[in-house]
C-alpha cells in the first residue's frame, strides 16, 4: 500500500536512520515556494530509509503555472543507502535544478557531490544566464566543464581520505527545467522519461558496458581502446557502469588496481604485464540533451535504476498519469510509484523525482482506455499462429 504524506509523518516517531532527518521541516521561501521534508525508517528485518521532499514552486518569474515537484528516496534490501537526491527549484534564473545520485562502494562520493555538482554548474552557467540564451553549444560546454571540475575535486578529496574510500563512486543525472525547455546532463544508469500527451519519451541511455544497443557498444569500444577489458558486463570484472564520478581506481590509480588484483588472485603478474592503459576506464563525461516542452508536455520522471530495472518507462508513465488524474498530488504519486517497486521485491535502493509541468488539467483528463481493437487483432494473430503450428506439426507426423 502506498504511503501517504500523513503516514510518513507518523513514521517520524520511530527510531531514525543515521542519515535520515530527525524532524519534519516546513520552510516558506519567497512567500510562494514551500518545501516540506519528511524522513523516517522502519525497524523491520532490514532498516529502510524513507525520505520525501514535496515542493510547489513557480517555474519562472512569469505568470505561467507552477511546476509541482515530488521526490522520494527509499532504501531497499541493501545494507547501505547510497542514493540521494537534490532539488533546487527556480534557482537558475527561472530554471530549476534536480539531480539523482546513485552511489556504489560507499556513500562518500554522493555525499561530496550533493553540493559540489550544483555549485560547479551554477558557476559554469553564470548563475543560469546561459540557460536563458539560445546558444546550446555554450550551455553544453559549460555543463561538461562543471562535471569535469566536480570529478577532479572529488578525486582529490578521495585521495586525501585514503584507501578506505578508493571504491567509492557515483552516477549522476541532472536536469535543468524551465517553462518551455528541459536540459539533461547524464552519466550512469539513472534515466529521465518525459510524458507527452500520455506517451513516454525515454530521454537517456544507460552507460553500461554490455548489450547490443548503440550506447553500450560505444562504451565497450571506448573502454577497450583505453586498455581495459570487460568480463560479464563489468569493467575488469568489477564495475557495471562505465561513466561515473569518483571510482579512483579506474582513473588515477589504475596501476594500483592491477597490483591489488594480483594480490587478491584475480589475475597474474604475466597478465598485467601485457596491460597498457591509454586513458581512464570510467569517465565523468556527460551526455547532454535539450528538449522543447510544448503544451503537450505533462510531467518528467527522473529516477535511479532501482526503478527502471523493475518497471518499464511505459508502465511508470501510465502509473503516474493515472495517479495525477485521480488526485493531482505529485508527491503522493511519487511515493506510490516507489512503493510499487518495493512491492515487486526490488534488490536496489530507489530514488525518484517527478515534476508536474503544470500544463495539464488533470481533473479533466479521461481514463486511459485499453485499445480493444488492437488487443483483438493481437488475439486473432496469436490464435492463427498457434493453429498454423498445430497443422504444421500434424503434417510432419504423417
Amino acid at each position: 500500500m502506498a504511503l501517504s504524506t500523513p503516514q510518513i509523518q507518523r513514521f517520524l516517531l520511530t527510531k531514525l536512520h543515521k542519515r535520515c532527518s530527525t524532524s519534519s521541516k516546513s520552510k516558506t521561501i519567497n512567500r510562494n515556494k514551500t518545501i516540506n521534508i519528511f524522513s523516517a525508517v522502519t525497524n523491520n528485518r532490514r532498516s529502510r530509509c524513507y525520505s520525501a521532499i514535496a515542493i510547489d514552486a513557480p517555474s519562472s518569474l512569469t505568470d505561467s503555472p507552477p511546476i509541482r515537484w515530488g521526490s522520494v528516496s527509499l532504501q531497499g534490501p541493501r545494507e547501505e543507502m547510497e542514493d540521494d537526491i537534490v532539488l533546487r527549484p527556480n534557482s537558475l534564473q527561472g530554471f530549476s535544478f534536480a539531480a539523482v545520485f546513485d552511489g556504489h562502494g560507499g556513500f562518500a562520493s554522493v555525499q561530496f557531490l550533493r553540493d559540489e555538482l550544483y555549485k560547479e554548474c551554477y558557476e559554469a552557467l553564470q548563475g543560469g544566464l546561459l540557460l536563458l540564451g539560445k546558444d546550446f553549444k555554450a550551455v553544453e560546454e559549460a555543463i561538461k566543464q562543471a562535471f569535469a571540475k566536480a570529478d577532479t575535486s572529488l578525486l582529490k578529496w578521495l585521495e586525501m581520505k585514503g584507501e578506505e574510500e578508493d571504491e567509492s563512486g557515483a552516477t549522476a543525472t541532472a536536469i535543468f527545467l524551465g517553462d518551455n525547455k528541459l536540459l539533461i546532463s547524464h552519466i550512469g544508469d539513472s534515466s529521465v522519461v518525459l510524458c507527452r500527451s500520455g506517451k513516454p519519451e525515454l530521454l537517456t541511455s544507460p552507460h553500461r558496458p554490455y548489450g547490443s544497443n548503440k550506447a553500450s557498444l560505444q562504451e565497450i569500444k571506448r573502454i577497450r581502446e583505453a586498455g581495459g577489458w570487460i568480463v560479464n558486463g563489468r569493467i575488469c570484472g568489477d564495475i557495471a557502469v562505465s561513466r561515473a564520478f569518483g571510482d579512483i581506481r579506474f582513473k588515477t590509480k589504475k596501476n594500483e588496481m592491477l597490483r591489488k588484483g594480483v594480490q587478491e588472485g584475480r589475475w597474474t603478474e604475466k597478465f598485467i604485464s601485457r596491460v597498457q592503459f591509454n586513458n581512464d576506464l570510467v569517465v565523468a563525461r556527460p551526455d547532454i540533451y535539450q528538449v522543447a516542452l510544448g503544451s503537450d508536455a505533462e510531467f518528467v520522471v527522473l529516477a535511479s535504476d532501482g526503478l527502471w530495472d523493475y518497471m518499464s518507462s511505459s508502465d511508470a508513465v501510465s502509473f503516474v498519469r493515472e495517479q495525477l488524474r485521480k488526485h493531482g498530488n505529485t508527491q503522493l504519486a511519487c511515493e506510490s510509484l516507489a512503493q510499487v517497486v518495493l512491492d515487486q521485491r526490488t534488490q536496489d535502493n530507489v530514488s525518484i523525482i517527478i515534476a508536474d509541468l503544470g500544463k495539464t488539467d488533470w481533473k479533466n483528463v479521461p481514463l486511459q482506455k485499453q485499445n480493444v481493437i488492437f488487443e483483438l487483432v493481437q488475439a486473432v494473430a496469436t490464435v492463427g499462429i498457434v493453429s498454423v503450428g498445430i497443422w504444421f506439426s500434424s503434417q510432419l507426423s504423417l
